[in-house]
């Protein structure tokens, strides 16, 4: 069992919103967040702004991680900007990363636009600028990608501008996504994920009381099959509900990697698996 937690970051304290990704050059298994600067003081909520991400690294499978940096080749405007919620896979030899972009470093939640920006990579550090991806509207985070059975690719994500509704957008190479309406809008959640499991594919949301659990047939419809993390845990850090949240399956298991907040005055949430 590795230990918990899992992974801190040692420069903000602030590791949030894993993404969990098998690094084929370096043959280790690495986590890429964001990096909350959780330890810095500033106007308003300034320390959840302005964050680059984070890498951890693990040559042991998992049960042990070490902090390696942040990710490079990330800014394509000027000024220190915001990186959320990364969102990568790999593809025929090609690095694929989906990020949620905030210019600036705004010390209050509304009122900016966000969006969603793909990179490429073939190393996962060095990141080249693909575009800005033109969704529903111009208040999207949290994407999520995933192949359908047709095998056309298909994203989910927030959209703010609809009471934090999931959207989808689908296309056949990853460049040119075409917006195809919304999925879940019963009520306002976040952090999607999505992932095929035991001939199903599940779909968790942060409802920030726990994670909802959705299950479908086609990654179409979907219904709901209650929720999980929503209590507390008996570990370090881990008194308190679980947050958005990664699942890797791997051996006919799946492996799902969440981030706490321990201390609610201090903001530092730590991250580790369940």
């Amino acid at each position: 069992m590795p230990k918990a937690p899992l992974f801190r970051d040692p420069i903000y304290d602030g590791a949030a919103d894993p993404v969990l990704i098998w690094n084929r050059e370096e043959r280790e298994w690495w986590i890429v967040y964001t990096s909350r600067r959780t330890s810095v003081e500033g106007p308003g909520i300034a320390w959840v702004h302005g964050t680059n991400l984070g890498v951890a690294s693990s040559q042991d499978g998992g049960e042990t991680w070490t902090y390696r940096g942040v990710l490079q080749g990330l800014e394509f405007e000027q000024g220190q900007n915001t990186f959320w919620v990364p969102e990568i896979l790999r593809h025929d030899g090609l690095y694929h990363m989906y990020v949620s972009y905030i210019r600036g470093v705004p010390s209050e939640w509304a009122g900016h636009r966000r969006d969603i920006v793909h990179y490429t990579s073939r190393n996962l550090w060095i990141w080249t600028f693909q575009s800005v991806l033109k969704l529903s509207s111009d208040y999207v985070i949290d994407a999520c990608i995933h192949p359908m059975p047709d095998g056309r690719w298909r994203m989910w994500y927030k959209d703010e501008a609809t009471d934090s509704a999931t959207y989808t957008a689908d296309n056949d190479d990853l460049y040119h996504w075409k917006p195809a309406g919304a999925v879940l809008a019963h009520q306002p959640h976040e952090g999607l994920n999505v992932f095929f499991w035991r001939n199903t594919y599940w779909l968790i949301v942060d409802e920030w009381s726990g994670l909802a659990v959705y299950e479908s047939e086609n990654g179409e419809d979907w219904r709901r099959n209650g929720k999980i993390l929503h209590g507390s845990g008996t570990r370090e850090d881990d008194g308190t509900i679980g947050l958005h949240a990664d699942v890797q399956v791997s051996g006919g298991e799946a492996y799902i990697f969440y981030f706490t907040h321990p201390d609610c005055s201090r903001h530092p949430p730590s991250k580790r698996s369940s």
